[in-house]
């Protein structure tokens, strides 16, 4: 019989895993895991229950202890430390040492004899003293003397409980059957700030194309508004075949560049640079240089080709072709993109396929390259992306994929699962306070929480929303705010945010004259910028550790429907955040906003400091309920620091 019949303790509903345990849940270096389940035994002895958790490349389990909550439910934590694999389990077992305590004080108040209980209990102490050493097997021993001499005091010494716990005899323990994952990922999956640009706008001089030199020119104002990762748009040779003119035109002239994502020419195809952008060692340099600046160099990775991609006719058994002979460009009906081909993930020669596009990945990380932004990955199967995504970590644990998908929440949630380690969202279309409320609450609180690390994006060179196309530069400031401070990663589409450029197509979320489709020269400094406003929340966010994490928001309560106002708070609970945001954009709104005070440590009679981080204006609250007011003109927003007490005499230098 394999069956261990000592067992008694029984293990359920072991939380968090991702469907029964398929996928990782998912954390970066330093944070910690909270683990729930259901734990229980026959009768009425106490139980005890712990983490057992490891890095998936050594052998030893750490333990982490368990609390009981209520109802046979238990829970406890444990902090992750490295990056790639790591496993956790959890192992109950009858506490009989704590169970004869609680025994034993019910014979001494009922009066009872206790002298055989005594020397049950000091056996018990000798028994585990066998698995002690030193001077804590010879303090065991000297608890089981005095016991064991009647003196039933020490029975409940707190250090006598605390060896007798810390070397249970564990041989008749459960272990649950199954060992669940935890993908760690490095700081940057939580924490990032994205500045995408087009490197071809990038030159000062109107009418030339521009170059990774260029880019490397508009460095120090990037870093200065405090963004960490820029995010370049394919960097390839563009087809020519049907190229996109203006406005997506399909009549293109000889000076119209065509759209980045149409990838390939008898230049090269994914594992080349345009020519006209530099070569792969001015590339190497701008990675070079960019981490100058603390900041990282993202690249788009499209698994699409235009006709004259040279897949095309190494490789044709990859695409789909029609009775005519023709081949199958990308059609979402009854809209056309004729210069994109996709790529046939049915096709016989899957295989090689697949290799294929890993080494289009592999060949950009031996060039420097760390983080991907993928595009579209809804539209190719689950199946890949979890091979690639798992292929690639295996090595380069460090790599960050962020997944381009605006579709169902399922299927991006299911991306997520597979491995992707940032996606885009629903943020751009969310608008009132029961909007965001509801989905921070969906995003932060529920099982998406373990798996699914949101990335808000409050424009991109497709979506022009239309709360930025109406809503004036007090939009652009909200919205910003909005996404640098709900998600602890976010990005921009610039110039084109910063500027505050508005101008839309009639009727649709698209920006006028599309810089996918020609090359811009911007004025990055134009009059009504918000630059300045971009770099003190991005110093706001570095510099305020409650608001490096999406999953701690909460929502607070105010009176007026267009003032929304959360809390962000650190772990330690050193750093206390409150954010209240205007979302009219056309008219001043003031009423009260409640903070809980209690919760936060602030007694509810104390006046408290409070640092207006945007204005650097300090104020005076007290209570739970304070007023306060926005003026879409001039402050559309505020990030208030939250410090529990004011300073008193007795912190006065000469207080004696």
């Amino acid at each position: 019989m394999d069956q261990e019949g000592r067992q008694r303790v029984v293990i359920e509903n072991v939380k968090p895993n991702i469907n029964c345990g398929a996928y990782p849940v998912k954390r970066v270096t330093g944070e910690k895991v909270v683990v729930t389940a259901d734990v229980f035994a026959d009768g009425h002895d106490t139980i005890a229950a712990e983490i057992l958790y490891r890095n998936s490349k050594d052998n030893t389990w750490k333990t982490s202890p368990m609390k009981f909550v209520d109802n046979d439910l238990w829970d406890g934590s444990f902090r992750v430390e490295e990056e790639g694999s790591c496993l956790f389990t959890i192992r109950g077992w009858v506490d009989h040492f704590t169970t004869w305590q609680k025994d034993l004080v019910k014979r001494i108040d009922a009066g009872q004899d206790v002298s055989v209980e005594l020397m049950i209990g000091a056996d018990m102490i000798d028994k585990n003293a066998k698995n002690a050493n030193g001077d804590d097997q010879k303090k065991l021993l000297n608890f089981s003397d005095k016991i064991r001499s009647g003196n039933a005091g020490v029975a409940f010494d707190d250090e006598l409980s605390l060896l007798m716990g810390l070397y249970a005899d564990k041989s008749a323990a459960t272990v649950f059957q199954q060992e669940y994952e935890v993908w760690v990922e490095r700081h940057r999956a939580l924490f990032s700030s994205w500045y995408e640009l087009f490197p071809r706008s990038a030159s000062p001089n109107p009418g030339r194309h521009g170059t990774f030199k260029d880019v490397e020119r508009l460095l120090p104002d990037i870093s200065e508004m405090g963004f960490d990762v820029i995010y370049l748009p394919p960097i390839h040779p563009i087809g020519i075949t049907n190229r996109k003119g203006k406005n997506n035109s399909t009549e293109a002239g000889p000076e119209d560049p065509g759209s980045p994502w149409a990838i390939g020419s008898k230049e090269g195809g994914h594992k080349s640079i345009h020519p006209e952008l530099g070569s792969m060692d001015d590339f190497k340099e701008l990675i070079r240089k960019a981490g100058d600046f603390g900041i990282e160099i993202a690249l788009d990775i499209a698994c699409q080709c235009s006709p004259d991609h040279p897949y095309v006719k190494e490789h044709p058994e990859w695409f789909k072709w029609r009775p005519d002979g023709t081949v199958q460009y990308a059609e979402n009906p009854p809209k056309k993109y004729q210069d994109v081909l996709p790529i046939n993930f049915e096709t016989e020669n899957w295989k090689k396929l697949w290799d294929e596009l890993r080494s289009v990945i592999l060949f950009w990380i031996d060039n420097g390259v760390k983080i991907f932004r993928v595009d579209n990955p809804h539209t190719k199967p689950f199946g890949f992306w979890e091979w690639l995504i798992k292929d690639i970590k295996k090595e380069y644990p460090e790599v960050i994929f962020l997944a381009e998908a605006f579709t169902r929440p399922k299927v991006m949630y299911r991306l997520a699962k597979a491995g992707f380690t940032q996606s885009y969202t629903y943020f751009t279309w969310r608008n009132t306070k029961d909007e965001f409320k509801e989905y921070l609450t969906e995003l932060t609180k529920r099982d998406a929480r373990e798996f699914y690390r949101p990335n808000f994006w409050t424009n991109t060179p497709d979506i022009l929303p239309e709360n930025l196309q109406y809503g004036g530069r007090a939009a652009f400031i909200s919205r910003f705010v909005l996404a640098a401070t709900l998600s602890s990663n976010y990005g921009i589409y610039g110039p084109s945010y910063e500027i505050c450029n508005n101008t839309g197509i009639e009727d649709k979320e698209e920006y006028l004259n599309s810089e996918k489709y020609e090359i811009k020269h911007w004025d990055r400094n134009k009059s009504g910028n918000i630059k300045d406003i971009i770099k003190k929340v991005n110093i706001i966010r570095k510099e305020n550790s409650a608001l490096q994490t999406t999953f701690n928001i909460e929502f607070y309560d105010s009176d007026n429907r267009y003032l929304l106002c959360y809390g962000k708070v650190s772990e330690d609970k050193s750093n206390i955040i409150v954010v209240v945001v205007n979302l009219n954009f056309f008219h001043k709104q003031s009423g009260s906003v409640k903070i809980p005070i209690k919760k936060l440590g602030i007694p509810e009679k104390q006046s408290y400091l409070v640092h207006e981080l945007l204005s650097d204006k300090r104020l005076m609250w007290q209570g739970s309920e304070n007023f306060v007011e926005l003026d879409p003109e001039t402050s559309p927003a505020s990030i208030f620091k939250i410090y529990k007490r004011l300073k008193r005499e007795d912190d006065f230098d000469y207080f004696m």
